[in-house]
């Protein structure tokens, strides 16, 4: 039997190690996590937890916990959302090409969930000249602990 997803209003295509219904998503995610990781909503700029986030963590999807971005990437971009240089690792998470709202723009998924976490523009700080704009609600986070 094969299952076919609906990941926003686009059809997945592709499949990821963490596939779920979309009532088991609903029954394991907050309903904001579930518009932003599984219907590809926006939260409003300045209201996330994490946009003016400065402790010395990881910030991993909220859907699968996998580990996605790292603070010490992060950048204040100025518009509200979490911004991010690079990911933690280039495997953990993924881009398609979104034409959304009438432009051409390169969103960003988590590779083990499919969840989606915000979009990539190149228009960030060296050393990659990339910004990573991501949904506080797509992420938690976890604080790095001083183990001395």
């Amino acid at each position: 039997m094969i299952t076919v997803f609906l990941i926003g209003a686009a059809l997945a295509t592709e499949l990821f190690p963490i596939m779920k219904t979309p009532e088991e998503w609903r029954a394991i995610l907050s309903p904001q996590a579930y518009a932003v990781l599984r219907e590809e909503a926006t939260e409003a700029p300045f209201t996330g937890p994490y946009w003016n986030h400065h402790a010395p963590g990881v910030y991993s999807c909220a859907g699968c916990g996998n580990p996605v971005f790292r603070s010490q990437d992060k950048f204040d971009s100025g518009t509200g959302w979490p911004s991010f240089t690079a990911p933690i690792a280039p495997d953990h998470v993924g881009t398609r090409q979104d034409f959304s709202w009438g432009r051409i723009r390169t969103e960003v998924h988590c590779a083990r969930c499919g969840g989606h976490l915000g979009h990539v523009f190149p228009d960030g700080p060296q050393p990659t000249g990339l910004r990573y704009c991501i949904n506080s609600a797509a992420l938690r986070f976890t604080e790095e602990t001083d183990q001395k």
